[in-house]
């Protein structure tokens, strides 16, 4: 995935048309249809507004066209990989849909615990007849088992209202390790994927040679040892609300997570919170099909994405949440929200003012290399 191709999508956003949500030109059949399927559908997903956008383009429909099915939410996706692991070793798969990032989806289809799709046979051609191969290209298909729905970012958001710093405001990634300048707690993630990349940027060390660096001892020393230096003023989160609800309860000054929550709690609940873009982190999810599925239950997970990742309904999703739909087809029928008539594209990571520093994260290196540094991040957090 290069900056340009996302950068592609922004220039879609920034020509869209404002208003009602476009004329659904497209519901057509899938593959499977007619074949036997389960009437209940389990998916992992992120929880929060994420999967509330999720609920709100894809699953609801889905349902008014298929009322006799049950579809059941878990809020996983976090642990997708350890879990899957899990449920492979004890025969006992519980899931029917998993929600990924790209990262993990190479992990877990280099493991067979995510099933190879043909995407032409798992999406539905965009609506002027262009394959979904063609139409999701290939910077998104970064796995032979990954089914792209989305770009998003890791980024920061920080308290308009902290006295202590005198009226200055962060901008640049280095000032969340400048404890000086701007005291207060931060939140980062209780993972190595992206804290390590912040450390190593702040600690003088090029954006393009960052991985470089990292893939040795002495790069990952220098990066934990930039960490040291926040350490006891960081709260660790795990799920993807945990940032927001700190910031809205003013128990961190500053805090990373996903753009798409802090577009939720700046532009939704009206908290004095603004978004600092510099360096944010952009990546992809997706889903991926656990193997070992009933041929009924994986008929009921086709028929679904068929109709769940087709031009419309990723574009519906972009209405309620600031993440930029995978199809280039989808980008020009996003233009304001659904519910609060704002314009989208100002809030989209992938908009010329919001990506300037943007870095890209290297999804092939984590999946070669995150079990080892999960490992060392978790010895250095009880260090």
């Amino acid at each position: 995935m290069t900056l340009k191709t996302l950068m592609m999508g922004s220039a879609a956003f920034a020509v869209a048309a404002t208003g009602a949500f476009a004329q659904d030109s497209q519901t057509t059949e899938s593959p499977v249809a007619g074949e036997p399927m389960t009437d209940e559908l389990v998916i992992s997903s992120w929880g929060g507004a994420y999967q509330e956008s999720q609920r709100k383009a894809y699953t609801d429909p889905y349902q008014e066209m298929n009322p006799e099915v049950t579809i059941t939410w878990d809020e996983s996706s976090a642990e997708a990989v350890a879990k899957l692991r899990a449920m492979n070793e004890a025969g006992n798969l519980s899931w029917d849909l998993v929600d990924v990032t790209a990262a993990d989806a190479m992990r877990l289809c280099d493991e067979g615990l995510a099933m190879e799709v043909d995407i032409n046979e798992i999406a539905a051609p965009a609506p002027d007849g262009t394959s979904a191969e063609d139409d999701f290209t290939e910077d998104m298909l970064v796995s032979d088992c990954f089914i792209p729905q989305i770009a998003y970012s890791y980024t920061f958001g920080y308290r308009t209202d902290v006295s202590e710093w005198n009226g200055e405001t962060p901008s640049q990634i280095c000032d969340v390790f400048d404890l000086e300048r701007f005291p207060g707690q931060r939140s980062l993630e209780k993972r190595p994927l992206n804290n390590l990349e912040w450390a190593l940027m702040c600690d003088g060390v090029p954006q393009e040679d960052v991985y470089d660096v990292l893939e040795t001892d002495e790069g990952q020393d220098q990066a934990f040892a930039k960490l040291d230096t926040i350490k006891d003023q960081t709260v660790w989160w795990s799920a993807g609300a945990d940032t927001p609800q700190l910031l809205a309860d003013g128990e961190v000054v500053m805090g990373s997570t996903y753009n798409g929550r802090l577009f939720s709690l700046i532009a939704e609940q009206d908290q004095p919170v603004a978004m600092m873009w510099d360096a944010q982190a952009y990546d992809l999810d997706g889903w991926i099909i656990p193997t070992g599925l009933e041929e009924e239950a994986l008929n009921r997970v086709k028929d679904f994405l068929w109709f769940a990742t087709d031009t419309q309904r990723l574009a519906d999703q972009a209405k309620y949440i600031s993440y930029g739909p995978a199809r280039q087809s989808s980008a020009p029928l996003v233009g304001q929200h659904a519910e609060l008539g704002i314009d989208m594209a100002p809030h989209m990571p992938t908009n010329p003012e919001n990506a300037s520093n943007a870095f890209v994260i290297n999804y092939e290196w984590w999946a070669d290399y995150r079990d080892d540094l999960d490992a060392k991040f978790q010895s250095w957090l009880a260090q």
